[in-house]
């Protein structure tokens, strides 16, 4: 094909793409077909001129249900990419004509909704209290997945996010802590050392969180690998194993103060992890990501949580 028939058969294709999209999901034409609002005769209509305009069938048999060929699928991942970039021009259009009312969907780790982000919305929000947040909470490998998809507008994770397309600021440091039973025979030291650790049981996130990683690797640093007992994919959940004497954790410290049950001993040498705010850099971002985005910049760098007196030693994960 040249390019003008590239085009003649793009333009052509395009009110048929959605349906590919959908088939793709379901595996089945009368849920797709009624989920696009239209009936089934006219669904099998549409799949029979995407066979004839491309020459090539873009479905075949697959049990009682329908799958897509590869010229199918082909079709369909093209036409997400580009439900996805119009759908952000529409957005930035709407936004545009009315910024005071635009939509930020904002991701952030499980430890960082209980101070950071409410600090930084309800700021925000004294100027601008008109635009609607979508907060969604996880893990840092998938708070990061769902920002480079598009899913999400900004991230706020630890350590900082870096990757293709990503602009990226360091925001606050926070440091780590061995969280430990009360009555522990570590309980009442002034300080711990990572080696101290090696016959302990861990209590830990799941793999896919920073805290997790952080952990794994000063661990492999001292010399050993930890023996898990127990992990979850929430701080809370961690503490409260803590608490009933299950393991010892790394943790940033609990604010506003140190939950019943755990003891906080600071590590030597001291630890930190950086939280970095992150958002897409390679495209233009609709106005009102744009006026959070400088908001939150323009109070960059946070003042570190607050750490113990004694700060003998220093160290960093990152």
């Amino acid at each position: 094909m040249d390019e003008y028939e590239d085009l003649r058969v793009t333009a052509e294709l395009a009110p048929h793409v959605a349906l590919l999209r959908v088939l793709k999901v379901t595996g089945n034409l009368t849920r797709a077909a009624a989920e696009l609002g239209v009936p089934q005769p006219t669904a099998s209509r549409r799949l029979a001129t995407l066979t004839d305009l491309l020459g090539t069938p873009v479905t075949e048999p697959d049990g009682r249900g329908i799958r897509l060929t590869r010229a199918g699928v082909l079709l369909a991942d093209a036409a997400e990419r580009a439900q996805a970039e119009l759908a952000h021009g529409v957005r930035r259009l709407r936004e545009e004509v009315d910024p005071e009312r635009g939509h930020i969907a904002l991701g952030f780790l499980h430890l960082l909704g209980r101070s950071l982000v409410p600090g930084l919305l309800s700021e925000f929000r004294r100027d601008r209290p008109h635009i609607r947040f979508t907060l969604v909470q996880g893990s840092r490998q998938d708070i990061v997945g769902r920002l480079g998809s598009g899913e999400l507008d900004l991230a706020l994770v630890a350590p900082v996010a870096d990757g293709p397309g990503l602009g990226s600021l360091p925001l606050t440091e926070q440091e780590l802590f061995v969280a430990v039973p009360q009555g522990h025979r570590l309980a009442g030291n002034a300080h711990v050392r990572l080696g101290e650790l090696e016959r302990e049981v861990f209590v830990m996130l799941e793999h896919g969180y920073g805290l997790r990683q952080i952990t794994d690797d000063l661990c492999a640093q001292a010399g050993f690998a930890p023996v898990v007992a127990f992990e979850g994919q929430e701080s809370e959940t961690v503490r409260g194993l803590v608490a009933a004497g299950m393991g010892v954790a790394l943790l940033p410290k609990f604010e506003p103060g140190t939950p019943a049950g755990v003891v906080e001993v600071p590590l030597r040498p001291r630890v930190s992890r950086t939280v970095g705010f992150s958002w897409h850099g390679d495209r233009p971002l609709p106005p009102a990501v744009a006026a959070f985005r400088d908001h939150v910049r323009a109070r960059a760098p946070l003042p570190p949580a607050p750490t113990s007196a004694d700060g003998t030693g220093t160290g960093s994960a990152r």
